[in-house]
């Protein structure tokens, strides 16, 4: 198994102009992003299949976190949490990150490459990774009934 506290995955449609600031900043942090899109110079590539790639990291237990964007950030959140174990926020501010790490229990970051600057995206970092998830107990039983219906689908398909 690969150590999973220190790598983080990350995605992209297209290179857009918070790849490097971003990959640049996870670095700084002491992160090794694995990033699944195209290098600068390159086409797009499709939104779903590039966030599923790096999503699928998370559900095979390689990494436990994910990065990922697309013009909205709306896209890459729909396709990332229709994975199983996955909750996928998108967040514009570090406020929504803040809260989507206490109340969700957050997982997965989603970016919008269109709304978010370097400045907001170090802001919205900071807030990711410096909010601990709750341990309040009426707070971590929410997340028990969300876990849940990852159970409930799993077994519907069987």
């Amino acid at each position: 198994m690969i150590e999973n506290s220190k790598k983080i995955v990350v995605s992209s449609d297209e290179h857009g102009p918070l790849v490097e600031p971003l990959l640049d900043m996870l670095h700084q942090r002491g992160y090794e992003p694995v990033y699944f899109g195209p290098q600068k110079g390159e086409d797009s590539q499709d939104w779903p299949l590039v966030t599923k790639a790096a999503i699928d990291l998370i559900v095979q237990g390689k990494v436990d976190e994910a990065i990922i964007m697309c013009w909205t950030g709306t896209g890459c959140s729909i396709v990332a949490n229709k994975m199983p174990g996955i909750r996928a926020a998108l967040c514009l501010d570090a406020q929504t990150a803040e809260g989507a790490r206490v109340w969700n229990h957050a997982n997965v970051l989603a970016l919008s490459q269109r709304m978010t600057s370097p400045a907001i995206l170090e802001e919205i970092l900071n807030a990711w990774f410096e909010t601990p998830l709750s341990t309040d107990p009426w707070n971590v039983t929410q997340i028990e009934h969300v876990c849940a219906l990852d159970r409930d689908r799993s077994q519907d398909v069987s």
